[in-house]
């Protein structure tokens, strides 16, 4: 069994997942990155899943890399089996993996394929990975319970910022918010702390395609801190998590968004 702390972390080969898993390596963790990675034409591609290990390596940490869909059950428990099999034991969970619809579409106009892929990579994968990594941590707890075990998930402002072109992605992540509340509650009893993390307007693949609208909008006073959050920004949360400076507060959503949540007039 290892000796130092493990964690997991879900679409972890880039952007914000990247971020979190650095942050972690750089805190002293061993990882294990999830990634679910095609090229432009369509196939398996695990370049950046092998940079991004390359990198943590490089920062002292050992890491394993696997490819699997966070959506599809004989996935999920290839990931658990991993790392069981490679360092016995996992400290941290972190619930990154996620996908924005294919295709932005108006609410009326909205396809039940595109709900159904965004809701099951968004919300449905995360939730069954909680549970069975939480059954885990249960059984590591009562073996040793001198260890910190914390669950992180990332949801985003649209869990509560409405944006009727995908509809199913602010689902996805409301349902995420709500789920961070059922886990934190329900573990609790064993000193497992649950916590959401909320990002806002972060530099990403995902937010390339709007990079010049949200240029705009953050130029003109969107956030009151004007500029675009940064993978490194949320790994940085994620790292107060894992420091265990926030054990007492689980179930707290972080907001990492340049201010995006205040109300102001």
């Amino acid at each position: 069994m290892a000796e130092r702390p493990v964690a997991i972390v879900t679409g972890a080969s880039r952007g914000i997942g990247k971020g979190i898993a650095r942050e972690l390596a750089s805190l002293g963790y061993d990882l294990v990155i999830n990634h679910f990675d095609f090229t432009n034409e369509g196939k398996p591609d695990e370049s950046r899943a092998a940079e991004t290990q390359k990198e943590i390596k490089a920062l002292g940490a050992e890491c394993e890399s696997l490819r699997g869909d966070v959506s599809r059950a004989e996935d999920r428990d290839s990931l658990i089996a991993l790392t069981k099999s490679k360092f016995g034991r996992c400290d941290m969970l972190v619930n990154n993996a996620g996908v924005a619809p294919s295709k932005r579409l108006d609410l009326l106009e909205a396809t039940e394929e595109s709900f159904e892929r965004v809701m099951s990579i968004n919300l449905k994968g995360p939730y069954f990975l909680t549970q069975k990594v939480a059954n885990w941590m249960v059984e590591q707890k009562k073996a040793h319970p001198e260890r910190a075990f914390r669950i992180v998930n990332t949801s985003s402002i649209s869990a509560y910022t409405s944006s009727p072109t995908r509809g199913e992605y602010c689902l996805s992540k409301a349902g995420v918010s709500m789920m961070t509340a059922l886990y934190a509650d329900r573990l609790a009893e064993y000193g497992i702390g649950v916590f959401e993390i909320r990002p806002g307007i972060i530099a990403t693949d995902m937010t390339s395609v709007v990079k010049d609208k949200y240029d705009k909008m953050i130029a003109e006073g969107l956030t009151p801190i004007k500029r675009w959050g940064l993978p490194e920004d949320i790994g940085k949360a994620v790292g107060a998590i894992a420091e265990g400076r926030l054990d007492f507060s689980t179930g707290q959503v972080i907001n990492v968004d340049g201010g995006f949540h205040l109300r102001r007039l």
